[in-house]
């Protein structure tokens, strides 16, 4: 058993203050090794990334939505893209029992996908953002 171990299992009234001390510096060391891990591991650069990625994602479904779907809907003989189904087992009258697939919704979907994979390549490789996250020598 550490030192440390040992003090840890005392009671705290049973304390002298050097292990009191001893108990204090140990906490300072462990949030010490927290701080060392967030920057040598990148979780700041990793967060911000993902706030960034998160705000672009929502900007191109809207963009999807707003612009790309309905020009797909008009060229496919103007319907809305979103609500187009594939009735498999028509409800009942009272609307229940149905089987229907979304395939609109689907497509939407693999469109926003594709235009924020599309983004994101454009800002790594064409914006060149990526050289923003090399460390100067």
């Amino acid at each position: 058993m550490t030192k440390l171990a040992k003090i840890k299992s005392k009671k705290a009234s049973d304390l002298t203050k050097s292990e009191v001390a001893k108990l204090a510096s140990a906490g300072k060391t462990q949030a010490a090794g927290f701080i060392d891990f967030i920057r040598t591991q990148g979780i700041v650069g990793l967060a911000v990334g993902l706030a960034i990625g998160t705000a672009a994602g929502a900007t191109v479904k809207k963009i999807v939505d707003g612009f790309i779907n309905p020009i797909v809907g008009f060229l496919i003989g103007g319907v809305d893209l979103s609500e187009m189904t594939w009735v498999v087992v028509k409800a009942n009258s009272h609307g229940k029992g149905g089987l229907e697939f979304s395939w609109g919704a689907i497509l939407s979907s693999i469109i926003t996908l594709l235009a924020t994979a599309f983004v994101i390549y454009w800002l790594v490789h064409i914006a060149k953002l990526d050289r923003l996250d090399k460390k100067k020598d």
